[in-house]
């Protein structure tokens, strides 16, 4: 009880956050729809989960956040993120999630690969600490701090390491995600496969995908985006299991450390993110639910078309709209910019280097394959 009474207060700004961030964008959005013409009503073009995002950073960065707030805030960024990204999994028939997570994992493992590859040899050339480039590599090409926490202790990585990895991953993901929304729509020319895959390939962490994605929906208005950039980087972080364990003994091999000694790499079952599998779940509830209306006029034997139509998207709009609102919210909140004050220059070279590396490769790869998937 006394665990769930902390995470209130962090909570409930959270929720603050995200019901102020919906106020504002469609206020923000109506006068900026009347400037050009368009009538009140029309959709607005301001993100409100951009917003959710700038606020949360402001109130950290300006005024500050008291500690009676921080469980709150990691709850809602870890938990309810994680629940929301399950809940989204209704918006998908389990066969669309197997044709693309299978089509995409080209173009994943190559953007992986050269991620991976380029951040190592960059770390060499710049003679910084080959642990920082391992934790760096391995959050940049599968899925951020959780990749990074995951093989620190097999690699024996210090405190300060884990911190410039992680500044690494948060500042340059942060960046991908208000800009590459708005790069993709250039380049992509607004085909939603495409521009899901490169948002689910090129930036780190799994909320900086889910903001990225539904900037684009809620600027855009192309739901699909945010399905196909979640199933891509769900399968992106699939890699966990593969990559974490193989760069956790290329460090140390390259370190000829001796055979006697123990490390503590995480054991595989560890690795497998729960969240994908109770994505997976939900699209198998919602093909479940439509062959059932398909063929026998009932979803469950129990729900007419309407009724099963308005469940799941009910369900939806819980998990894309508030879930990962206040998702979102958590994320600018737990967001300190004053970690970075004194860090020198070469660890984020290295991360800069990975990120482009990433974008580069992904751009790439989504230009040559992105039209061989259809959905």
């Amino acid at each position: 009880m006394t665990k769930f009474i902390k995470i209130i207060p962090g909570f409930l700004l959270c929720i603050f956050i995200m019901i102020s961030s919906l106020y504002i964008a469609d206020r923000l959005g109506a006068i900026v729809n009347q400037f050009q013409g368009l009538p009140a009503s029309a959709s607005s073009p301001i993100s409100s989960i951009f917003i959710a995002i700038i606020l949360g950073l402001l109130i950290r960065n300006l005024i500050g956040l008291k500690e009676q707030f921080t469980h709150g805030v990691t709850f809602s960024l870890k938990i309810i993120l994680k629940l929301g990204i399950v809940l989204l999994g209704i918006r998908l028939s389990f066969y669309d999630v197997i044709t693309l997570g299978a089509w995409g994992i080209p173009i994943i493992l190559t953007c992986v690969i050269a991620g991976l590859t380029i951040t190592l040899w960059i770390t060499e050339k710049l003679k910084q600490s080959h642990r920082l480039g391992t934790l760096t590599a391995v959050g940049t090409g599968i899925c951020g701090v959780t990749a990074i926490v995951g093989t620190a202790p097999g690699i024996k990585a210090n405190d300060e390491e884990i911190a410039y990895a992680i500044g690494n991953i948060t500042i340059f993901g942060i960046l991908a995600m208000f800009i590459y929304p708005h790069l993709a729509y250039f380049i992509f020319n607004n085909d939603p496969i495409r521009i899901g895959l490169f948002l689910g390939t090129s930036i780190h962490e799994t909320a900086q995908v889910a903001g990225a994605a539904l900037i684009y929906d809620q600027i855009y208005n192309m739901p699909q985006v945010v399905d196909i950039a979640t199933i891509t980087k769900l399968t992106r972080n699939s890699l966990l299991i593969a990559v974490v364990p193989i760069m956790s003994y290329y460090y140390l091999n390259k370190k000829n450390e001796s055979r006697g000694e123990k490390h503590n790499t995480p054991t595989w079952y560890k690795l497998i993110p729960l969240f994908v599998v109770g994505f997976i779940a939900m699209a198998i509830v919602r093909t479940i639910g439509d062959n059932g209306v398909t063929e026998h006029g009932l979803a469950f034997g129990l729900f007419e078309y309407e009724q099963w139509t308005n469940i799941w998207t009910n369900i939806n709009t819980l998990g894309s709209k508030y879930m990962l609102g206040i998702a979102m919210a958590g994320v600018g909140l737990s967001t300190n910019l004053s970690v970075f004050k004194g860090v020198g220059a070469k660890p984020f070279y290295i991360g800069m280097a990975a990120a482009l590396t990433v974008t580069v490769v992904s751009l790439i790869m989504v230009f040559l394959l992105g039209g061989l998937i259809k959905m």
